[in-house]
């Protein structure tokens, strides 16, 4: 695997596949954009007697106050959700207003000192059985997560929101251009951009784009940034953390911002000369100017994904997902799913999955199935762009299936915010994403218009150009921690454009060894309260992934179309959600082993003609087997929408295959170049 951090490259294990290490925290949900101002009463009565005896004696039924509380959270969030997904789809009619409006009720709610108050009234007495304990005590560290006592950190944090939103609503209508090689100038998207730094065959058509990249930064920069960053540093230390970073961490993970690094520097010591090996063979192999920051991604996939594009299908792209994960068993229990997949003008520049519903069981033992918003970034017509769709896919569709499966008493245990694990989380989407890096998975999956799979000299020399430089993804990854540590570290003094600006690239350097293929100050996720202080993540989900991969390769020999991988999957890491064991239990249980990078560091060093010949001979396995022909029923309802339009729809087409046979039709209709040969 290797290159550009603010993408997933996968290079086979094989190929090179990209996907955005993305999914802010707090959620998306929507099927239809909403400004709704929150009518309905929350339900919760206010206590004023704060002791544990006066609680207990003035509270309804245990299983009544679970009841009530999950239905007002639910409202509440999905109102959130749906302003969430309007303002990031640019529909018609959103409202940054609306969208500060609603988290600020939702952060009241899950801040209220009353309720916490009852909760613990609740657990004080002995009403409560020891499923309804289970779930009072996930309340309970819920609401420590965002109760605010102090009337001025209160007018912080919504002051601090307030101009997040104002910034993202600005950065919504930032123009970017580019030259193409004949000097006409070109309006395009963040997708398209980093799509022609890796793909465009002129230097400098990929030297526009990158250069347009660069301007986000201090667009961010004089449009709030700064102050945001001082407002939620302010924030957390009225709550008693060093910084927003520590509060951060400490609340989604469990442990703090010191032991974060302490893992992280461990890491990065330990590939520090592997990046030092593969910088040196690049220059020797392609030329000094390869480094170069427009250059590097190109010299790495350039050719080679122009060749790869015509396995790689944008419109057969939800098929081929859905075929894939049926023949691992994963089920997706009843959710509504609604899929944005291709790019336009004011869309959000990540791809995410967010849950407008977050599922739980009543306390009757009632069902209540997920509702999920899925986007991605498509240009079908545009090199890279299916590869990138499938992988996105494969990616968020994994965050869909773990969370539609989190089985407990209240939703709290299945939304992204804390104190949800971010780990946890990344670890089931980019463990299933990881797939489409593997000769096993492209022999069956990787096929042409006609039909054809790809050729394995194809990816043998993915193999070979990229296996010495997958390192270039890990330092990318940790480039992003490094660089948000400084800045929540800095005085407020010290918050200028200009430092902020200087401290990137000279994280860029230390960590990277130069300026990055995608800037710093690009990354959609350091400018969100939600996704912001949460790229460690993905780190500590990259080590999970690795060791997992390697308990199930040691168990049962294959992965791709095993049909007891979901199950394991399911039972290991889906069912409990954000409650007990937790992320570093959990891994612990499955893999036998703690938490450490050795798998992921061993496989960045294996030398590249073992992995030649182990994955040929997977490969040859593969096209031998042929893609999963069984049923495709996932349990979903899927809806594909794009903006305000919807395409189609798994109810009214009689089946998934079928909204995907009409999906496919309007991105032949639309993007008329991928009709060819289809």
């Amino acid at each position: 695997r290797a290159v550009d951090f603010g993408k997933r490259m996968f290079a086979v294990r094989g190929v090179i596949s990209a996907v955005r290490l993305n999914t802010p925290t707090a959620g998306t949900r929507a099927f239809r954009a909403s400004s709704a101002k929150l009518s309905a009463p929350i339900r919760l009565r206010t206590v004023t007697a704060r002791s544990a005896s006066a609680m207990a004696a003035v509270a309804e039924p245990v299983g009544e106050f679970i009841d009530a509380f999950n239905a007002d959270y639910a409202r509440i969030h999905k109102a959130y959700e749906d302003n969430f997904w309007a303002t990031k789809m640019n529909l018609k009619g959103n409202s940054t207003d609306a969208l500060t409006e609603s988290f600020n009720a939702l952060e009241a709610f899950l801040g209220d000192r009353d309720t916490l108050d009852k909760v613990r009234g609740y657990l004080a007495g002995a009403d409560a059985t020891d499923a309804q304990v289970v779930v009072l005590k996930h309340i309970e560290k819920t609401l420590g997560c965002y109760i605010v006592e102090s009337a001025d950190a209160k007018k912080v944090r919504e002051e601090a929101v307030a101009l997040e939103n104002k910034m993202n609503g600005a950065r919504n209508k930032l123009g970017l251009t580019y030259a193409e090689s004949d000097g006409t100038v070109t309006d395009a998207t963040p997708t398209v951009l980093r799509t022609k730094i890796r793909s465009a065959a002129d230097e400098s058509v990929r030297k526009s784009c990158w250069e347009a990249t660069r301007r986000v930064g201090p667009f961010l920069l004089q449009n709030g940034f700064p102050k945001i960053i001082a407002e939620r540093n302010r924030f957390a230390r009225t709550l008693g953390f060093v910084d927003f970073y520590d509060m951060k961490v400490t609340q989604a993970e469990g442990f703090s911002k010191a032991r974060c690094f302490e893992m992280l520097d461990g890491l990065e010591v330990a590939t520090r000369p592997i990046l030092d090996a593969a910088l040196a063979k690049l220059k020797a192999d392609k030329g000094e100017d390869a480094l170069k920051p427009w250059n590097i991604s190109y010299a790495l996939s350039g050719e080679l994904s122009r060749e790869m594009d015509p396995y790689f299908p944008f419109e057969n792209a939800p098929a081929v997902w859905g075929r894939s994960f049926a023949a691992m068993g994963i089920r997706y229990r009843d959710t509504k799913m609604q899929l944005d997949l291709c790019d336009r003008k004011g869309k959000y520049p990540n791809g995410f999955c967010h849950w407008p519903i977050a599922p739980h069981k009543s306390q009757d033992g009632t069902w209540n199935a997920s509702q999920a918003n899925f986007t991605s970034l498509a240009t079908p017509d545009e090199v890279g762009s299916g590869n990138t769709a499938l992988t996105t896919l494969m990616h968020e569709g994994g965050h869909a299936a773990h969370f539609a499966n989190i089985e407990q008493g209240s939703p709290l245990f299945s939304q992204e915010r804390a104190p949800f694990s971010v780990s946890l989380a990344e670890t089931q989407s980019m463990f299933l994403d990881s797939l489409c890096g593997d000769a096993a998975w492209l022999g069956r999956y990787a096929k042409d218009r006609s039909g054809s799979p790809i050729p394995w000299d194809l990816l043998e020399r993915s193999i070979r150009e990229k296996h010495p430089f997958e390192v270039f993804m890990l330092r990318g990854m940790i480039a992003v921690p490094y660089f948000e540590k400084a800045l929540y570290e800095l005085d407020e003094a010290e918050l200028t454009a200009e430092n902020i600006e200087r401290i990137a690239d000279e994280i860029e350097h230390k960590i990277q060894g130069g300026l990055a293929a995608r800037p710093l100050l690009s990354v959609p996720h350091i400018t969100s309260d939600e996704s912001s202080c949460y790229y460690h993540g993905y780190v500590f989900a990259e080590m999970a992934v690795h060791q997992t991969r390697a308990h199930f390769l040691r168990k049962y020999g294959v992965i791709v179309d095993n049909p007891e991988i979901g199950p394991e999957m399911l039972n290991s890491y889906w069912l409990a959600g954000s409650g007990e064991p937790g992320f570093l239990k959990m891994v612990q249980d499955l893999t036998g082993k703690p938490l450490g990078h050795d798998a992921w560091v061993a496989e960045l060093s294996k030398p590249t003609e073992d992995v030649v010949r182990d994955e040929k001979e997977e490969y040859g396995k593969a096209v031998d087997a042929g893609a999963y022909a069984g049923e495709v029923d996932l349990g979903m309802h899927a809806v594909f929408v794009h903006g305000d339009e919807v395409i189609s729809d798994s109810k009214v087409e009689d089946g998934y295959a079928a909204a995907c046979a009409k999906f496919k039709k309007w991105v032949n209709e639309n993007w008329p170049k991928t009709a060819v040969t289809a």
